[in-house]
Parts: C-alpha cells; structure tokens; sequence
C-alpha cells in the first residue's frame, strides 16, 4: 500500500536514490559551468529586458540561433525529471508537479543569475532566466506523466500478483462480547 502518494518498495527507493545523486551531480555540474570565471577581452552589459537577448540571437541566423537557444533550453532540463524523481511521488495531480518542478527550476535560474553579477566575465541575462525555466517544463511535460504511468501501471501489476501468492488467512479475530474488542 502506498502512503502518501509516494512510491514504496525497495525499487522505489532505489529510484528516490538514483535521483537525488543524479540530481546533485547535475546542479554541480551547472554550477561549475556557468559560475566560473572567464577570461574575455570584454563583457556585454547585462540584458534586462526580455526577449531581447532571443532576438538577437534569431537574427544571427539558424546555427548560431539553434546552439544559443538549445543551450539554454536544455542547461536545467534535466532538473523537469529529476526532481520529481527525487521526490518520489506517484499519485499527485500532473498540474501541481509540473508547477512545483518549474518553480523550483526557475528559482535554480533565478539564483544561478544572481550568483553570476559577481563572477568575472559572467553577465545576467534575463533571457536565460526564461529559456531555462522553459526546458524544466518542457522536459517535465515529455518525461514525467509517462514515467508515472509507467510505474503505476507496473506497481498494480505487482499488487495483483502479490494478491494472488498471498496464503489463505485464518478467518476473523474473535471478540469478546463483553468488553467488544479484539485480544
């Protein structure tokens, strides 16, 4: 029996697991990319305004658009599956995690750029903030609805057959009539 809506059984817990030290390498990993110095003749002001940054990149044509943008799109995606991996819950409503996951992607975001305004050679970008956000919902709405389906399908399919090996029980517990509760 699940409680909580979380997933139980030591095949959970290995997948609880698997994701939290996935998702610790993985925000080491962006952490160690985007928070480290660099070494540029010249730093471009920072982009406050929205869109702007997605523009520019668009107007330097279909290559250079691709890397730019993908890159940002896919920088925090893995954080759409991993934190509800992490999380371990199999039973919740699709809106709220996919709400849950993306605000925290976009808090991730929000604190990577903030953390970058003291990094040499590292600007704040509005844009980033967006296009990351973006590929957390975007990973999440692939991966997430049917990985639990998955799962759920296949942990009804361990309760039937758990059902079907358990052994035949005793009958009711008897009571006594006088007091009404059970020995």
């Amino acid at each position: 029996m699940q409680r909580h809506g979380f997933l139980g059984g030591s095949a959970a817990l290995r997948i609880r697991v698997t994701g939290s030290v996935l998702l610790v390498a993985h925000l080491a990993f962006v952490a160690w990319y985007t928070l480290r110095p660099l070494d540029v003749p010249w730093v471009l002001p920072p982009n406050l305004e929205p869109g702007a940054g997605i523009r520019g990149d668009l107007a330097l044509g279909w290559p250079a658009a691709a890397r730019s943008l993908g890159g940002a799109l896919a920088l925090l995606a893995p954080l759409g599956f991993l934190l509800p991996m992490a999380g371990g819950r199999l039973n919740v409503s699709p809106l709220g995690s996919l709400l849950r996951t993306t605000a925290a992607g976009a808090l991730v975001s929000l604190g990577i750029e903030l953390l970058q305004t003291g990094v040499p050679g590292q600007v704040v970008d509005v844009d980033s903030l967006l296009l990351n956000t973006g590929g957390v919902a975007l990973a999440h709405l692939a991966l997430v609805p049917a990985g639990r389906a998955r799962l759920r399908r296949r942990s009804r399919r361990a309760g039937r057959e758990d059902v079907r090996r358990e052994e035949p029980t005793q009958g009711r517990t008897p009571t006594i009539p006088r007091v009404g509760i059970a020995p």
